[in-house]
């Protein structure tokens, strides 16, 4: 794991390299419904990279679907770091050399700050008395979520629900395809990312059940009234990591190496980390995790590679064309 920059040494860094002209400003591409989060970290690290650099920075931000958004990249988009939801869209910027191989081993927990996981958003009161993933498959519920094709949010929602089903069908997957198509028949329509789901559910008010990172949940209940909205932690859930990571391609191009570096690096920081928190991310500072003891209920989570094998393995086997995604969306 590399060192992080900090003070004299980061102000070296950044001059190192006199033949190449510094930035003033570097462009962060993220998921769908970190924006208001992004924001939030650009107003505190800015001036405190001020105060280390000397530097008046200016953080420029990009926010869609995970997945559509590497692709954005690997077809021009000049991004100098990602702050990403899914580790697979990490993991093609580097198999087509954006970003460094080892890119997980750089920076503490695999290279994701902080962490959520799919939860439940309903109307106040719960009408519906939507508890578990069960109740998603009902014939009388009306399910939200965005496109597991284009969004990571979505792909965390259907492995999710993949997940519980796999247990409460004892494997047998038939029955897990039933309730998959079920869940998936209740859906409306599929939005291409998170944000224009929660659209869909608090402003066109589609849906009985908004499924979406839990960040998002509380965030919208916080924005728009906890008096309309209610949370549901269901009682198995799937971790879902935020990648973070350096598109060197770019990064060494503009010479914003060291400036993206130390914008990841304030994620880690105990300021970052309270940031993170503060908008209802779970995050691994201890001090911070305690400190917001109160705000994240307790859920067991599973993860890919307990369920799935792993990442590259559920990008075959469920994503790829033709997969078992495929398969839920052709039996609709």
């Amino acid at each position: 794991m590399k060192n992080f920059l900090t003070g004299a040494a980061l102000a070296a860094a950044l001059f190192a390299t006199p033949a190449l002209a510094q930035p003033t400003d570097i462009l962060n591409v993220s998921y769908d419904i970190g924006r208001e989060l992004y924001e939030a970290v650009n107003t505190a690290f800015i001036p405190k990279y001020k105060a280390d650099a000397g530097v008046d920075l200016t953080v420029n931000q990009s926010h869609a679907g995970s997945s559509a958004q590497a692709r954005a990249i690997l077809e021009g988009l000049q991004a100098d770091l990602v702050t990403f939801n899914q580790v697979t869209d990490v993991a093609k910027l580097a198999s087509e050399g954006f970003v460094s191989a080892d890119w997980q081993s750089e920076f503490p927990n695999n290279a994701s700050p902080y962490y959520s996981l799919p939860a439940f958003l309903v109307r106040a009161g719960n009408p519906k008395e939507i508890k578990d993933w069960g109740d998603l498959a009902r014939d009388d519920v009306k399910v939200i979520f965005p496109n597991p094709k284009t969004s990571g949010n979505g792909r965390y929602t259907y492995l999710a629900a993949r997940a519980w089903a796999n247990e409460a069908f004892a494997g047998d997957e038939a029955k897990v395809e039933e309730y998959l198509t079920k869940l998936f028949n209740n859906v409306p329509v599929f939005e291409t990312g998170g944000r224009g789901a929660t659209t869909a559910f608090t402003e066109r008010q589609q849906g009985d059940v908004l499924i979406t990172f839990e960040a998002e949940v509380q965030g919208i209940r916080k924005q728009l009234g906890a008096d309309k909205y209610d949370a549901v932690v269901p009682s198995v859930s799937l971790l879902a990591e935020f990648p973070v990571a350096v598109v060197d391609k770019v990064a060494d191009a503009r010479g914003s190496q060291a400036i993206a570096k130390a914008y990841i690096e304030f994620l880690y920081s105990p300021e970052g980390q309270e940031i993170l928190a503060a908008n209802f991310n779970r995050v691994h500072d201890a001090g911070v995790v305690a400190a917001h003891a109160s705000d994240f209920p307790e859920v067991r989570l599973v993860t890919v590679e307990e369920v799935f094998g792993g990442w590259e393995k559920v990008t075959k086997e469920h994503f790829a064309d033709g997969g078992l995604l495929d398969k839920v969306f052709l039996n609709q």
